[in-house]
């Protein structure tokens, strides 16, 4: 599925050429822009331990994941945007227009060659492991190619404060991004935008009878279930709206487990996320509901005998503008179910 980044020292010098100009010789100006000379747009944020630097806003971010890129929509910067990879599910319709304008580099991981040939001037990742070798490069290796990489701060929890929820590391990232592109005004608006909804949603839990257990299927491969541990957004939106997430006792935000597992949980419903535009085999909700009802264990379990399911966009699982949708979905859902008063 990953294609070799071949980012070395063997091609450092290539790669210093297609790159083309750094965060520090970016011109300012452009949508969504503050303007001015570059000492005005002087910008330094903190990714997952890394900071970052920027004399002026980028004109040519990269987005390696979905979340990432129609995270920048909304914050009103596609045109400058060079290009965006790695799509899980249509594109929500709100950003349709506005990605129409933006490359699309890979509709799979992308690769060096390719983030290279778009000559960014920033990179950003919903998840560190978009930053390998085996695809786009190290951000050790980018930074020596005076690249600067952003990971978002739901995926690195450990270098921020521990008090702060997976919401709150998610803004964190609006803020960052309003400071590096300068639009400030409109991430703050977001941040209020989201945890207003957020803190509604928080209501919800006193509504709640008795205390429902749930498991968030993200994907299937090779008939392996891979579910929400413990960490993640899924497991906070349980939290938030008196849920428990089955899995909550597993130290990892996406375990590989089997349907016995799931099997000995029982949880009282189940959601289910949709990555049918991934088009691996598995990804599709339907696909998944095939599975279950067709495994010998799994079928019998009474959320699926009785359609205890809540189907989501699986991209708003992860950390995404587009989650606090899916914590809408699931109280709707479980107010279908019965869970909520």
């Amino acid at each position: 599925m990953h294609h070799p980044a071949r980012l070395g020292v063997a091609l450092a010098a290539l790669a210093l050429t297609a790159v083309g100009c750094s965060s520090s010789e970016n011109g300012s100006g452009g949508s969504g822009g503050s303007g001015g000379n570059a000492a005005a747009s002087a910008a330094t944020v903190t990714s997952c331990g890394r900071e970052l630097s920027f004399d002026a806003p980028p004109e040519r971010a990269v987005t390696l994941d979905q979340s990432a890129t129609e995270t920048l929509l909304e914050l009103g910067l596609a045109d400058r945007m060079a290009g965006t990879a790695y799509l899980k599910t249509k594109v929500a319709e709100e950003y349709q227009d506005a990605y129409a304008r933006v490359p699309v580099l890979s509709p799979d991981i992308l690769t060096g060659e390719q983030l290279r040939a778009a000559t960014p001037d920033l990179v950003v990742g919903s998840f560190e492991d978009h930053y390998s070798k085996d695809r786009v490069g190290t951000r050790e290796e980018l930074a020596e190619l005076d690249l600067p990489t952003y990971v978002s701060a739901v995926d690195c929890p450990e270098h921020g404060d521990p008090d702060k929820t997976p919401f709150d590391l998610l803004f964190d990232d609006y803020r960052n991004y309003g400071t590096v592109f300068g639009v400030e005004d409109r991430a703050a608006e977001l941040v209020d935008e989201q945890r207003a909804v957020v803190e509604e949603a928080a209501g919800t839990a006193e509504k709640v009878t008795g205390e429902p257990t749930v498991v968030w299927l993200y994907s299937i491969y090779d008939n392996k279930p891979y579910v929400a541990g413990k960490g993640g957004l899924p497991s906070e939106m349980s939290r938030l709206v008196g849920a428990k997430n089955a899995f909550d006792d597993v130290d990892e935000e996406w375990p590989e487990v089997s349907w016995e597992q799931i099997a000995d949980r029982d949880p009282d419903f189940i959601v289910v996320g949709d990555l049918s535009e991934r088009g691996k085999p598995g990804d599709s909700a339907e696909e998944k509901l095939t599975t279950m009802r067709e495994d010998p264990v799994v079928s019998r379990l009474t959320a699926v005998e009785k359609n205890r399911i809540i189907e989501v966009p699986g991209i708003e699982m992860d950390p995404s503008v587009r989650t606090t949708h899916t914590l809408g979905l699931l109280i709707a859902g479980m107010k279908d179910l019965g869970h909520v008063r």
